[in-house]
């Protein structure tokens, strides 16, 4: 795989769909719903949310399907099979809800990527680098895509984005730039944060503390479903619990995400420990018995 640098998630999901574009000569995405890809462009277009799409980003060029739905997937193809340029999904979707895309699911879509020419692009932007206890998500389906996008993990908080892309065509030098992509300080940022992950294991610990996390809170009958791989967790919350996420912040100083309406969304450090998330269980714990007692 080659690499190219930039310095966002969003950058490098412009390149990913403009490379796919320049290789194949074609015009539309397939995306899916609740994706989140980028607030710019092409990315934002993508993009499962019309509340940040400008009508000048607006473009007939990206077809939205439900997320997971090979029947949807399958009828696409045969419907613009020779228009579609590529397919960007998330493996896991971070902003929709942490939801998880099926095995069968991502094989699909590298089937009738093959079948159809187009590419596979696979945004690692949230879910990679390690966070599922693998370093891309997608690699649990056992197929892989032909351009990776990544950032966020990359830098452990620097700007650095990259796109990596698959030996079976080349980028034509000039085709892509960036003015600050692939600069020393955030190379050398880069280099440090995989450098800590190898050293430190933080993949090993990212599966197990993730696995003790899942296997903790499935036991916490009030909420409504957990979901995730690793340390990238789904808290799905009834209603009458909304409130628990501004909870912690104020009242434990515990930092979480979010996907409306009702989800926790729990990205913390690949290095948190046992005890950090005893500490965040007890906390959630105390919050939903004040609320379900009262």
């Amino acid at each position: 795989y080659d690499l190219f640098l930039c310095n966002s998630g969003a950058e490098a999901n412009e390149n990913a769909l403009k490379l796919a574009s320049f290789y194949n000569k074609r015009k539309k995405v397939v995306a899916f719903s609740k994706a989140f890809h980028g607030r710019t462009s092409l990315a934002v277009a993508a993009t499962d949310n019309p509340s940040i799409v400008a009508p000048v980003n607006e473009t007939d060029n990206i077809v939205f399907l439900p997320f997971n739905d090979e029947a949807a997937l399958t009828e696409a193809f045969a419907s613009y099979g020779n228009e579609i340029s590529s397919v960007i999904v998330e493996s896991i979707q971070g902003v929709g809800g942490i939801r998880e895309a099926s095995v069968s699911f991502l094989q699909l879509i590298r089937s009738l990527s093959d079948q159809y020419n187009a590419l596979f692009i696979a945004d690692e932007v949230q879910c990679g680098y390690g966070r599922t206890g693998l370093f891309y998500a997608q690699d649990y389906s056992g197929v892989e895509a032909d351009i990776y996008t990544m950032a966020k993990g990359m830098g452990n908080g620097f700007p650095i984005g990259a796109i990596s892309i698959s030996p079976k065509f080349k980028a034509t030098y000039g085709s892509l730039g960036t003015t600050f992509g692939g600069n020393h300080l955030a190379c050398a940022a880069a280099l440090a944060v995989l450098e800590v992950i190898q050293q430190d294991k933080l993949m090993e610990n990212a599966a197990q503390v993730g696995q003790y996390l899942i296997d903790e809170l499935k036991q916490i009958e009030d909420i409504v479903e957990v979901r995730g791989r690793g340390l990238m967790i789904g808290i799905e919350l009834p209603e009458s619990l909304a409130h628990v996420k501004k909870d912690l912040l104020l009242k434990n100083r515990i930092f979480t995400g979010e996907a409306k309406p009702f989800v926790i969304r729990l990205l913390p450090a690949l290095n948190i420990t046992k005890d950090h998330a005893d500490q965040f269980l007890s906390a959630l714990k105390a919050h939903i018995k004040a609320v379900t007692v009262a």
